[in-house]
């Protein structure tokens, strides 16, 4: 199988972002804008060698079992480490909530690429997989490797936003609100919300919910009735043997780390000084992929639990690589790399300031620059 079979058949919405990734994309024509980089060329001309480099897709099956099997069984002996101490010790449990939320992370990082179907050869085993770590990231699989699929389809676009993607207005769009709308928007966008509040109400309560596209879509739907059951028995029996709280107050606060990391995570791939966005007539996969996506630079054992994820323009470029082989490709690739914008974690923080596409200016403002746009 090749870098290009990099999505089951089965899926139309993925299947339309791996026609996308084959294509060599349409001419940039907007004028003022990063998306129309003049190494554009170069860039796909790099994106064509990868398939050559990894002709089967990169996957190790021997690498892809060792690294589930070392993280799942680090991530369960934290789990035992925290319930032994948590009767006596509480404080340590939630300390040792800290790195077990980053196995967590690690294991969040498996199930993304059996969702690509870039972890097993087999379609089957990457489902198995998928599914079975879904019970530990509490994310329906089916459902969200089809959002994310739509993601790598889509990202960028500003006229297919909405799945799977930070919802993000343009200056235009926000100006047309009303007052309510506004403020909603704003709240929305704090990270106090957005990310602390928001992320671990997402992963712990609202994926139990099939809404909007999921409720219509019966393979979604599905997907999370079907995890919402395997939740119940899963967590119901130590519930039953070791009681309701014991389990709550071990696994919710770990979870809640998690989700802030993994929610942080997500927000800086694609929401960051000289990102891309354009209207669909002008979108192009391969410019969105490397300049709309960042390059974010983590410390070494920051990005062990992360799965090199921070190489999100490579993963874009070509998902079929699983994430044990990004940092390879990096190496191998400089020029890829070097067309990304680079971030590092105190400059991620500034990036939340950013919340709006300024179609004009093609670059994400903050609320505070919208006096200047104005009188621009």
């Amino acid at each position: 199988m090749s870098l290009n079979q990099s999505i089951p058949q089965n899926d139309p919405v993925a299947s339309a972002g791996a026609v996308q990734q084959q294509m060599n994309g349409n001419a940039l024509r907007s004028r003022g804008n990063r998306c129309k980089d003049p190494a554009a060329a170069e860039l796909k001309k790099a994106a064509s060698k990868l398939p050559r480099h990894f002709p089967e897709g990169g996957m190790e099956f021997k690498r892809s079992l060792l690294q589930v099997a070392t993280t799942g069984t680090a991530f369960f002996v934290m789990l035992g480490l925290m319930a032994a101490v948590s009767g006596t010790m509480y404080w340590l449990t939630l300390l040792l909530a800290i790195p077990t939320a980053g196995l967590l992370v690690r294991l969040f990082i498996v199930q993304h690429d059996c969702g690509h179907g870039s972890y097993f050869k087999l379609k089957s085993s990457n489902d198995l997989l998928g599914r079975m770590i879904s019970v530990l990231t509490l994310t329906p699989y089916d459902n969200w490797r089809r959002s994310h699929s739509a993601h790598h389809a889509t990202s960028g676009n500003l006229d297919r936003r909405g799945q799977g993607d930070v919802m993000t207005m343009t200056v235009a769009e926000y100006k047309a609100m009303s007052l309510v709308g506004r403020i909603g928007y704003r709240l929305f966008r704090n990270p106090l919300i957005m990310n602390f509040i928001g992320a671990p109400v997402n992963f712990i309560l609202l994926q139990r919910l099939p809404t909007g596209r999921s409720w219509t879509d019966p393979d979604a739907r599905n997907s999370i009735l079907a995890l919402n059951f395997a939740l119940v028995i899963v967590f119901g029996i130590p519930m039953a043997m070791f009681g309701v709280v014991k389990v709550l107050s071990i696994y919710v606060p770990m979870m809640t780390i998690a989700a802030w990391i993994g929610g942080w995570l997500f927000y800086v791939q694609h929401q960051f000084e000289g990102t891309c966005w354009e209207r669909d007539e002008n979108w192009d996969f391969h410019s969105a992929s490397v300049i709309g996506s960042s390059y974010f630079e983590l410390p070494p054992l920051l990005r062990w639990f992360t799965g090199s994820i921070g190489l999100h323009h490579i993963h874009h470029l070509c998902s079929r690589i699983p994430n044990y082989r990004l940092q390879e490709i990096h190496e191998a690739f400089p020029e890829i790399s070097s067309m990304a914008h680079r971030i590092n974690i105190v400059q991620s923080i500034k990036c939340w300031r950013l919340a709006l596409w300024d179609e004009e200016n093609k670059k994400l403002i903050g609320f505070s620059d919208l006096k200047s746009t104005a009188s621009a």
